[in-house]
């Protein structure tokens, strides 16, 4: 009997598989879930804020248009897209590993490249927010 033909007893059609998912628990593109209990890296209030702020900003300037947050264990990320069907342009990562050598704050462009690193994000996000200079000539 194949596995969908109905069995004259019940009409239903039975299937020969368990319930259970046979490809195991769902894992994510970053590799598999933390353990419960374990820290994950991330943002603080403030942190946010001076992020959001400098957003704010560029989606009123018709720069930025979606964002994405992402706590893994290592590191957490800001990234910030022109579209939400494009790749990152840039991420803004705390990484508080790096804090004794370089700083725990990165900012990142799309094709990999560290625009400014530090340890006071204010300064770090600095290099997304330069304005229009006045040129005399």
């Amino acid at each position: 009997m194949n596995d969908l033909e109905a069995d004259p007893e019940n009409p239903k059609p039975r299937f020969s598989r368990s319930r259970k998912d046979p490809f195991g628990p769902p894992v994510s593109r970053l590799g598999p879930a933390p353990a419960v209990g374990a820290e994950v890296i991330s943002f603080n209030r403030d942190e946010l804020q001076k992020i959001f702020d400098l957003y704010g900003r560029k989606v009123g300037d018709g720069e930025w248009r979606d964002y994405a947050i992402d706590f893994t264990p290592q590191k957490a990320v800001f990234s910030i897209y022109r579209r939400a069907c494009e790749f990152a342009l840039y991420r803004i990562e705390k990484y508080p590993r790096l804090a004794r050598q370089q700083g725990a704050y990165a900012v990142i462009t799309a094709t990999g490249l560290i625009l400014n690193h530090g340890h006071d994000l204010s300064h770090v996000i600095a290099a997304l927010d330069k304005g229009l200079k006045l040129v005399s000539g």
